[in-house]
């Protein structure tokens, strides 16, 4: 049987915390934010494994050996001004354990051709006045978050109709 699955990094709670209050900045708009449970940074995508494959992809991640790392929280941002669908906040830091990642799976999964990390704090369906919203958006200040990052997991992704539901299936400590 398949799951869909991805390599990911989560945040402790005093992050979440801090997102949380950066979406209560966020101007109007119809959609929704990502509910603070659900947030997550992905360093690979993998989508639908069979079981046998997960079991081979599990040990390839046992053997990343990188040390504990800082990573920082830096700007609010969209995809397009155009077509604004994904509100985000960049990730900075990430980008050698994206790469080792890639490194250990290259034999089963194609390498990321662009990498950015970023975390989607809301969807956006529609906007009334885009031009005000952009303004309201680009005003916004945030300052820094860093923080360590001590592990990745191999989470599968449930997707209901609602919210998506993520569970843990691997978790991978950093070195010391």
């Amino acid at each position: 049987m398949k799951k869909r699955i991805f390599i990911a990094i989560d945040f402790p709670s005093e992050i979440l915390k801090e997102i949380a209050k950066i979406q209560e900045k966020l101007p109007e708009f119809i959609g929704k934010k990502t509910e603070i449970f659900n947030l997550h940074l992905t360093l690979k995508f993998l989508g639908e494994v069979e079981a046998e494959q997960i079991e081979k992809i599990k040990r390839k991640l046992h053997e990343i050996k990188i040390k504990k790392f800082k990573a920082e929280i830096g700007e609010l941002g969209v995809f397009s001004s155009k077509f604004i669908r994904i509100l985000w906040l960049s990730l900075r830091g990430c980008e050698k354990l994206q790469k080792e990642i890639d490194e250990k799976l290259a034999d089963l999964f194609e390498k990321e051709k662009r990498f950015m990390g970023h975390l989607t704090i809301a969807r956006i369906k529609k906007i009334e006045d885009k031009k005000k919203f952009l303004n309201l958006f680009k005003n916004i200040k945030i300052s820094p978050i860093e923080f360590e990052i001590k592990e990745f997991k191999l989470k599968s992704s449930i997707l209901e109709f609602k919210n998506p539901k993520y569970k843990d299936i691997g978790i991978y400590p950093l070195e010391n």
